[in-house]
């Protein structure tokens, strides 16, 4: 009884996020032809509301094709592997006060160790493909998202340092005074440039560039296997969003204190679409950077100031015995 329980918990997170992102896709072309001045999808039902299942459908009966010399069951394993990394970070993360799957009291070094697992699928695809294109686009990604997780690190450090806790419950209910994103605004502009780094999106699409990799590492794939790929990216997205807004959005906690409890979900939804709509903006207003550019800003500028700024604020916490709870 208890193992179907847990299991209808866990469709009752999976199903949701996965409609989130077939919609999210079409929110993203629905912006960017606004922002470009021409029409999104508009045929494939109302508003084109039917796009997203449309395009479910034409992945799901397309033939995948296996690449000559590749290695078969690498290269049909990696997407797979990448899709479910991206879903497990949605265990723990709370909703609202008590609508979470596991409220465990290392939540956030928890979320740290599954998003530093994605980086396994992608250099699996690029090597499995028998590819140069690939190949280099999965080590493009992988020098990528290592870079950047070092300063998410001292990032996520500093946070937990404010709120005297790694569970993502504590560090929300640490901000029912003051948001952190107020507390710490420098470190919150770095984290949201770095989570644009880690999850692939402009400007830093660098592994999926098509001038010069003709779509990076997932050039070889087809059908569903590169939809499990798509679907990966976007609920990434998703969770970066749902990730920052715990750690400097106050997550659950609603705007006005005098605001229902109950409603705590919608905050918390409402907040991260905030953060959905920032990164379809960054896609349609930023040009993409040089690699070299990328590298230097993620080891010559976020790295020496995330660590400066996590020595400072442990020394000033400490002097002067300030905490957020």
């Amino acid at each position: 009884m208890t193992l179907l329980k847990t299991l209808i918990q866990i469709l009752l997170i999976i199903i949701p996020v996965l409609i989130a992102v077939a919609y999210f896709t079409h929110i993203e072309r629905k912006l960017l032809g606004a922002i470009q001045r021409r029409r999104g999808p508009n045929v494939v039902g109302t508003f084109g509301l039917m796009q997203p299942l449309a395009d479910g459908f034409k992945f799901l009966i397309k033939e995948i094709v296996l690449p000559s010399n590749s290695n078969k069951f690498i290269f049909l394993m990696a997407p797979v592997f990448t899709f479910i990394i991206s879903l497990m970070s949605w265990a723990v993360i709370p909703f609202s006060k008590y609508a979470v799957l596991a409220d465990i009291p290392l939540g956030l070094l928890y979320l740290f160790a599954v998003s530093s697992f994605g980086v396994h699928g992608i250099i699996m695809s690029g090597w499995a493909s028998n590819s140069k294109y690939a190949f280099l686009g999965a080590l493009r990604s992988t020098a990528q998202m290592l870079s950047y997780e070092i300063s998410l690190g001292f990032i996520l450090a500093a946070v937990s340092l404010l709120a005297g806790s790694f569970n993502l419950n504590d560090i929300v209910e640490a901000q029912n005074t003051v948001w952190f994103c107020f507390v710490i605004s420098p470190l919150f502009l770095v984290f949201f440039i770095s989570a644009l780094a880690e999850t692939n999106r402009h400007p830093f699409d660098l592994p999926e560039a098509e001038a010069e990799l003709v779509s990076g590492y997932n050039v070889e794939y087809s059908g569903m296997t590169f939809a499990l790929f798509s679907l990966a990216e976007y609920s990434n997205m998703l969770g970066m969003s749902a990730l920052m807004t715990i750690l400097f959005m106050g997550g659950w906690l609603p705007v006005y204190t005098d605001s229902m409890d109950y409603c705590g979900s919608a905050w918390f939804c409402g907040k991260m679409l905030i953060f959905v709509i920032l990164f379809i903006w960054m896609r349609a207003a930023l040009p993409r950077y040089r690699y070299d550019q990328l590298m230097n800003l993620g080891w010559k500028y976020f790295l020496p100031f995330t660590l400066t700024y996590l020595i400072v604020l442990v020394a000033f916490v400490y002097t002067f015995k300030i905490y957020m709870v």
